[in-house]
């Protein structure tokens, strides 16, 4: 109950600031959603309708807590098919089918669909959605409507507006041309002026409150009519008693066709794709790093849609531009989603006779310039950073979806990004035979504040990333995950880029993830995202060290030791450590030691058994020298299984005097009387007070380390440290004596 009554109390508490970023979000959805209806051949309130239904069902229904609901950039290409090929009431129909699909996924659970798309072909699909905006809209917004056959068309036919807009005869279209670059030079440069005042009222709706101005001002100032062109002007803004007595009567005359059914699908993958992505990255923004409830915002989001079609509406989506503008703007919990649309709601019925008075290329600067930020070289430059064949599929998908549709667009870069993995690996078998294992392992390595471990084996790419998204999503984010790729032959760019998300989350909710395993990956780029794969080669590059790498080499440098990351085959010294008396060892990586090498820290690969029972097994440990004889023991912490091994035959050596240490360690050796008697009071307190370790003597050297895996930065800072002290205090015994 009390639980309750804080979370009712923080509400109320933090509902002034939602109400107020509610209303800035509204200044920005009240243009956009009319740019956005127009641009989509549908009437200019159905954008505003479609942010007020959506604002107000997913902000009671939806599972998220910061996102903002409204008409999204993506779907106005498919809108615009739809409405063409069906008319406006069969795409009100096809509207409404699209969110029962919608509801239909949510229900199903299928939320986790968006992790089976690589990310370099969704980015080609964006970029494509913009490019497909910004060249229809752009001839509109220079006064020049035309009508071409294909987007393609729309874009190559730009030079030809340009140029064309210096021979206006016309003042009314030239005055149009005006309005539409001036508006777009305030979406360029206004974001620039860092004041807190101006930025209360963005950009959008500057271009709006000027633009109704500029009306007033011939009208009441000079006693003229607008100059601007009237074919230029929005028309067609209902009152709002006109918007509730000539709701629009959606024609399901055209359901059993596949060109209805082609739009509805379309619709509801675009709409899921935004929509999955929008709650992905505003999750990130979000102060209190809340996880949305994906599925059951699908399910908001599809009954929203319904509620829209019905109404005269289009697909309600997540929108990312105006969720940041929320979170910016202080927005914290559901209502501001809420507030945001009773606002748009008291616009229209205080102020829709004011709309008519904004100039159409007003509006589609706005939408250019959104376009252009889905298309900008930038992100090809971006993109091309990651890895040249990331930039394959990019422009597969983008150019595909501009020419054909944006269905093929995906499908033919998510399989263009297959056929990429298979060539770079030159392994079918890989996939084929790994694509349904269970390849995924987690469990928490102690009880308390243990860390969790995850171990991926044999490839992680977007075609299995779910089962790693589903381990990490059951970690508390406050929690250490330690997360071992050394078993993994192939990583791609799509889980690289998801994982720098999930080390973003857990970081700032006081957990920590880190990454192993990758150093015996190569890339062909230096980004951080580049996929990863193993290759038959005998040497680490040293200049394209993974992240853990370079931590190791700069922690090196602190504690003035050496570096060295290339692989070694030549460990002759190991296999007189019982151990390795089994297991074959391949090679050894990451190796710091000291200038005298008497000790060496090394990350190693080894293999335990042989043919089908083979597994490879690479973990961190630590070997020191000690220039001293010293008897051969093992030395381990006591658990079920040395108890197991006691029975089995293997005596646990007993230390007089010191029976919490025996019951505490399996000290195991052949030579009892020399053990017992190396083990004096000192080394028995040191090893009381520390951590346990696996300690191996052979006589000369010690082997040490501590958990069957890779170690983090973190244990091998602890590691080093104890290693470092146990030799100290064995030499000072050993004179002592």
């Amino acid at each position: 109950m009390s639980l309750i009554k804080n979370s009712t109390q923080g509400f109320f508490k933090a509902l002034p600031k939602n109400i107020f970023s509610g209303f800035v979000v509204s200044l920005i959805a009240l243009p956009l959603g009319l740019g956005l209806a127009m641009a989509s051949e549908a009437p200019p309130i159905a954008g505003i309708i479609t942010a007020v239904v959506g604002g107000i069902v997913v902000a009671i229904l939806g599972g998220s807590h910061v996102t903002i609901t409204g008409p999204g950039n993506g779907l106005v290409g498919v809108l615009l098919i739809a409405i063409t090929t069906l008319g406006i009431n069969n795409a009100y129909a096809a509207i409404i089918c699209s969110g029962g699909l919608l509801m239909l996924l949510g229900f199903l659970r299928m939320g986790k669909l968006a992790d089976y798309f690589p990310s370099s072909a969704i980015q080609g699909m964006l970029a494509a959605i913009g490019l497909i905006i910004l060249g229809k809209q752009f001839h509109i917004m220079l006064g020049n409507k035309i009508a071409r056959a294909s987007s393609f068309e729309y874009l190559l036919e730009i030079p030809n507006t340009i140029i064309g807009v210096f021979s206006y005869e016309d003042k009314g279209l030239s005055y149009a041309a005006i309005a539409g670059v001036l508006s777009l030079a305030i979406m360029v440069f206004y974001p620039k002026l860092r004041n807190k005042y101006l930025q209360l009222v963005p950009a959008p709706m500057w271009i709006v409150i000027l633009s109704i101005a500029f009306s007033y001002y011939y009208e009441l100032i000079l006693k003229q009519p607008n100059p601007i062109h009237l074919d230029y002007m929005i028309s067609g803004i209902p009152t709002f008693n006109q918007i509730i007595t000539d709701i629009p009567t959606p024609d399901f005359g055209k359901i059993g066709s596949i060109s209805f059914w082609s739009s509805a699908v379309a619709l509801t993958l675009i709409a899921s794709i935004e929509s999955l992505l929008s709650i992905k990255a505003v999750d990130k923004l979000d102060p209190e790093k809340r996880r949305s409830n994906v599925n059951k915002d699908i399910k908001a989001l599809g009954l929203a849609t319904i509620g829209s079609g019905f109404l005269g509406g289009m697909n309600v989506v997540t929108v990312i531009a105006r969720s940041s503008v929320n979170v910016n703007n202080g927005g914290s919990n559901r209502s501001a989603n809420f507030s945001h649309a009773l606002f748009l709601v008291i616009f229209i019925v205080l102020f829709s006779s004011q709309l008519t008075r904004i100039p159409l290329p007003a509006l589609m600067a706005i939408l250019v310039f959104t376009g252009y930020k889905l298309a900008s070289p930038t992100m090809v430059r971006h993109i091309f950073s990651i890895g040249k064949e990331q930039l394959i599929i990019f422009f597969v998908t983008l150019f595909i979806t501009l020419k054909i549709s944006l269905i093929t667009g995906i499908v033919a870069g998510i399989l263009t990004t297959l056929v990429i993995h298979l060539i770079l690996n030159k392994s079918i078998a890989l996939f084929a035979k790994n694509i349904l294992k269970p390849s995924v392992l987690m469990y928490k390595e102690e009880e308390g504040k243990g860390n969790y471990y995850i171990s991926v084996k044999h490839f992680c790419s977007f075609l299995n990333y779910n089962k790693l998204k589903e381990k990490l999503e059951a970690v508390p984010e406050d929690k250490d995950v330690i997360l071992d790729f050394s078993l993994c032959e192939f990583v791609d760019h799509t889980v690289m880029e998801n994982l720098s998300s999930y080390q973003e989350l857990f970081h700032k909710k006081g957990g920590h993830l880190e990454i192993l395993g990758l150093d015996m990956h190569v890339t062909d780029s230096e980004h951080p995202f580049a996929l990863r794969r193993v290759l038959p080669i005998p040497n680490i590059l040293p200049n394209n060290l993974t992240k853990r790498q370079k931590t190791i080499e700069a922690l090196t440098v602190d504690y003035n030791l050496k570096y060295d990351p290339i692989k070694h085959k030549n460990m002759d010294y190991l296999n007189s450590f019982l151990f390795f008396k089994t297991r074959q060892i391949e090679y050894t990586f990451n190796e710091i030691s000291n200038a005298v090498s008497d000790f060496k820290m090394f990350d190693i690969s080894f293999s335990e058994g042989e043919f089908i029972a083979k597994e490879v097994v690479r973990m961190t440990m630590v070997y020191v020298d000690l220039d001293i004889k010293i008897p051969a023991f093992t030395l381990d912490k006591e658990g079920f299984l040395e108890r197991i091994y006691a029975l089995a035959g293997f005596k646990d050596i007993q230390v007089d005097g010191h029976d919490d240490f025996s019951k505490r360690f399996y000290l195991l050796g052949e030579d009892e009387f020399a053990i017992k008697n190396f083990f004096k009071t000192a080394l028995i307190r040191f090893f009381e007070s520390n951590p346990y370790y696996h300690i191996e003597s052979n006589g000369e050297g010690l082997l040490i380390f501590s958990k069957e895996r890779l170690a983090s930065v973190k244990e091998i800072k602890a590691l080093l440290d104890f290693s470092k002290r146990l030799k100290s205090v064995i030499q000072t015994a050993v004179f002592v004596c």
